[in-house]
């Protein structure tokens, strides 16, 4: 079996990328969410926070461009400001996760006495539904931001192990690992030198759905009020805090779940892009 290529090593990703509309617009999309939610603090028209009480409920294309919530705060600063939340938490899960799953599942692949409580770790954790994992977790750590991150992180974490774990039992068997052994490698080189350049591929790719998978968690967890403090904003609280406004402003929850949908579906669609890039057996075809 031949090593894999990592992401970055091989030449013809950017172009097998490239010859899929949907993902060359997919990214394209993403780009410009993240450029919006980094550039916020340079582009927002006004202070998210700041509260206006005559201009509650401004609809869209006045005064404010997106309209105002409640308080009169800008709804397209508050979007923008938003984004720069979400996307953080998402980011930070995808690579907490990774991390965590690469230990645990090189853990359980590599050493046999390890294999079956990992393993059993690992099943039951995936047993439970990832919302209400998540929802219990966040009550017991609290709703800040790093604790929304760890809770999420711990959820997704088994998707990642159980690929790791998958491709280190056969690694671990094959010639040029069993030579290093005879030469005398340490465990941990062999699994740093041997086993992680060849988990690279799908790793990438799960952690690019997790990114998605993410984000799309904390806004359930915000829209049911277990989520990130109230007063951070994000677009799954703006979700949350326009729900009650849905009668007489439908944009308060509209523009929010826009945007979460299209980070979301873009990033499914690069996940989509990345696996079949890297897959040999699915390259062949593009």
């Amino acid at each position: 079996m031949a090593a894999a290529a990592s992401v970055s090593d091989d030449p013809g990703l950017l172009r097998s990328l490239m010859a899929r509309p949907a993902v060359v617009i997919a990214l394209v999309v993403f780009l410009l969410i993240l450029a919006a939610a980094l550039l916020a603090p340079v582009i927002a028209p006004a202070d998210p926070a700041r509260m206006s009480i005559r201009a509650r409920l401004s609809p869209p294309f006045g005064t404010y461009l997106l309209g105002a919530d409640a308080f009169g705060r800008d709804v397209l600063s508050r979007l923008l400001f938003a984004g720069r939340v979400s996307l953080t938490i998402g980011l930070g899960v995808s690579l907490l996760s990774t991390a965590l799953g690469i230990v645990i599942g090189l853990a359980a692949g590599f050493f046999r006495r390890l294999d079956a409580p990992l393993s059993r770790l690992i099943d039951a954790m995936m047993a439970f539904p990832d919302i209400l994992l998540a929802i219990a977790l966040v009550a017991i750590l609290g709703g800040s931001v790093a604790n929304v991150v760890l809770a999420l992180s711990i959820v997704y974490m088994p998707r990642i192990a159980r690929i790791v774990r998958a491709a280190t039992l056969v690694i671990r068997e094959l010639p040029y690992v069993e030579a290093a052994r005879a030469l005398g490698s340490s465990d941990l080189s062999i699994m740093a030198w041997h086993v992680l350049p060849n988990i690279v591929s799908p790793v990438t790719v799960q952690a690019t759905f997790i990114f998605a998978y993410a984000m799309l968690a904390e806004a359930g967890l915000s829209f049911l009020g277990v989520g990130v403090d109230p007063s951070i904003p994000t677009w799954g609280t703006m979700v949350n805090e326009g729900r009650q406004y849905i009668d007489q402003a439908l944009y308060l929850i509209l523009y929010p779940g826009i945007a979460i949908s299209l980070a979301v579906l873009s990033l499914q669609l690069i996940g989509d892009g990345l696996r079949d890039a890297l897959d040999p057996r699915l390259a062949k075809d593009l």
